[in-house]
């Protein structure tokens, strides 16, 4: 077997043993339908549950979170784009029946595609601001990168089928972590229902978001976010909701009832999961050892306070572990960081925090090695000064 077939059937190995590692905290975990779910916490990006959260699936017109942030941010919402051929032939899945010549503002195309999921919109959006739709892909995929979204390809603006168009339910929350940030995407994925205008004449069409839990806003704290359904993806669906200073982000794809699953998978974030306090500043974790100092080890503390949500049975099993960063030599400084301390339940992750050092160790000077010597210590040198005193013998005192 070839060294690249190797790297190839690990990573793959890899993937599935994550897709598959829910916690063993969530001993009552929602009851849902999706092949693929998630929660994230939207403050610190926390998972709160997953199923299947890491595996790649089709994202159907959820796609169209990422294509608008980036229409969002790289053009101005009064700007006119003007309709193509390409554009106006778009007939497969929702369409808001652009026609060739059509003049219509970016903003409009935006709230097409976002509320009322229009596919021709999300190609005009592309054709505007890239000269294609393949070109706007390109930034789609390395916008996709840079947030973090490791695992997911786009093929295109809207989410038709493609065997390159994938994501998987934590990345589409890691995109929607970052556009929920974005003040206009938030005002329009919260919106009931909207009119799109033309640019010229009166010609408008009234839309109304395909996401029912913000067009009957019929559960407590709903901001939106995107409804996508293909033969192949099945129905899908990202839903963000906001109670107190929390906002939480549910996936759900290839759903059977997409928000009755969101809406389980919110409360029990909501319902179940309680603030934890892992540590505060400056919590000690211990000693750790120091070379050639004047002191032979240095204390550890918190380098910030680290706040998760947990299930309630679950906070008292929290174990924790401290990786030295590397074996210390002095001198080591007030404040350096000298190693991490790993938060666990079973086998899950759950936090990291620096730890730093409390106080500063210092090389001994001259005074204080005859001080040692005279009170009966052994000074124990660092190792690059022994390794010249091995090959230096008696030259050094």
């Amino acid at each position: 077997m070839s060294h690249t077939k190797k790297i190839l059937i690990m990573a793959c190995m890899i993937v599935v043993a994550m897709a598959s590692a829910i916690p063993a905290a969530y001993a009552v975990s929602p009851r849902i339908t999706a092949v693929s779910a998630l929660l994230m916490d939207a403050g610190s990006g926390q998972i709160l549950y997953q199923k299947n959260g890491f595996v790649r699936k089709e994202p159907a017109s959820l796609t169209k979170v990422i294509t608008a942030i980036i229409a969002l941010e790289y053009s101005h919402p009064e700007e006119v784009a003007t309709i193509s051929k390409k554009t106006a032939n778009i007939s497969v899945g929702q369409e808001l029946g652009l026609k060739t010549g059509d003049r219509i503002t970016v903003e409009n195309l935006i709230k097409a595609a976002l509320m009322y999921s229009a596919n021709d919109s999300t190609v005009a959006i592309a054709e505007h601001l890239a000269g294609t739709e393949e070109r706007f892909v390109e930034l789609m995929n390395a916008k996709a990168v840079v947030l973090g979204a490791l695992n997911t390809r786009f093929a295109n603006t809207n989410g038709y089928h493609s065997p390159n168009h994938y994501s998987t339910a934590y990345d589409l929350a890691q995109l929607t972590r970052y556009a929920l940030t974005n003040p206009d995407f938030a005002r329009i994925i919260s919106t009931p229902k909207d009119t799109i205008h033309w640019a010229d004449g009166d010609k408008k069409r009234e839309v109304n978001n395909t996401n029912r839990l913000v067009r009957e806003d019929s559960y407590q704290g709903i901001l939106g976010v995107k409804t996508g359904s293909t033969i192949r993806a099945g129905n899908c669906l990202i839903a963000a909701a906001k109670r107190g200073d929390r906002t939480l982000i549910a996936v759900v794809l290839h759903s059977r009832n997409r928000y009755r699953d969101a809406v389980n998978i919110l409360d029990y974030g909501f319902d179940k999961m309680v603030p934890v306090k892992l540590c505060q500043k400056g919590d000690s974790f211990g000693n750790l050892s120091v070379a050639g100092g004047v002191k032979d080890c240095v204390e550890t503390v918190s380098q910030e306070e680290i706040n998760i949500y947990l299930a309630e049975e679950d906070r008292d099993k929290v174990t924790v572990r401290v990786l030295p960063q590397k074996p210390l030599q002095a001198p080591v400084s007030p404040r350096q960081k000298v190693g991490t301390a790993v938060f666990t339940l079973g086998k899950t992750e759950l936090a990291r925090v620096n730890l730093i050092a409390s106080e500063g160790v210092e090389k001994p000077g001259f005074l204080h090695k005859i001080k040692m010597k005279m009170a009966g210590h052994a000074y124990i040198y660092p190792p690059s000064e022994q390794l010249f005193r091995a090959i230096l013998p008696g030259k050094l005192s």
